[in-house]
């Protein structure tokens, strides 16, 4: 007979699904600063995500203050910020640049004991790039720790903006941008996207058990 769930396995399950319920995009902060703790988790929590081949080629940039004051410059200038839609994203103390470098994965999979997989010739040989996914799995955890300390957190892309803010902050070329990650306290007049209002994934559509 299968012994009865520790209560504090119980604890730990409920919890964990009350961060995921929990979790959502938020574009309007306090300006208040963040726990340096509570950062440093976060950062680890990102670090501690899945890494294929363990190739290590995860990079964060952490700007606060006059720092995150040079990003919006660069990617947002003054004069272009009153058609924003959403000002209380600046507000946002902390800014994680989330970076991961493909070629640390070509000579990870060039080594002795991957060499036989052929996936170190080149990106082309990857049908799916798991820098991108490693990376997408960092910026989740830091989304879920943002919740389990209390914080709110948006991920947003740099899609044009990347090489401008390569150049600002001495990110080497070699390094592809997942994205940027807004930290702070959410605001309480914060609300959500349209895309937010859409609702979450309905798991009778979305979920296929033993085939499509």
């Amino acid at each position: 007979m299968p012994s009865s769930p520790d209560r504090g396995d119980l604890d730990a399950s409920q919890n964990f699904a009350r961060v995921v319920a929990a979790r959502r995009m938020v574009r309007r902060f306090r300006p208040d600063p963040v726990d340096r703790d509570d950062l440093d988790a976060l950062l680890a929590y990102g670090l501690g995500g899945p890494s294929a081949g363990n190739s290590r080629s995860l990079h964060l940039v952490v700007l606060e203050g006059a720092e995150v004051d040079r990003y919006w410059n660069t990617t947002l200038p003054p004069d272009r910020r009153h058609r924003f839609p959403w000002p209380g994203l600046l507000q946002a103390p902390v800014l994680i640049l989330v970076y991961v470098e493909p070629e640390a994965y070509l000579n990870r999979y060039a080594e002795p004991d991957k060499a036989h997989t052929g996936l170190g010739g080149g990106e082309d040989r990857w049908s799916v790039p798991y820098w991108w996914v490693d990376g997408g799995a960092a910026v989740e955890n830091v989304l879920l720790g943002a919740v389990a300390h209390g914080l709110g957190a948006c991920l947003f892309g740099q899609f044009e903006l990347e090489q401008g803010v390569r150049a600002e902050f001495g990110v080497p070329e070699t390094m592809r941008a997942v994205g940027t990650v807004a930290i702070g306290h959410p605001a309480a007049d914060d609300r959500p996207s349209r895309s937010g209002l859409r609702g979450r994934p309905d798991p009778a559509r979305h979920v296929h058990r033993g085939q499509w």
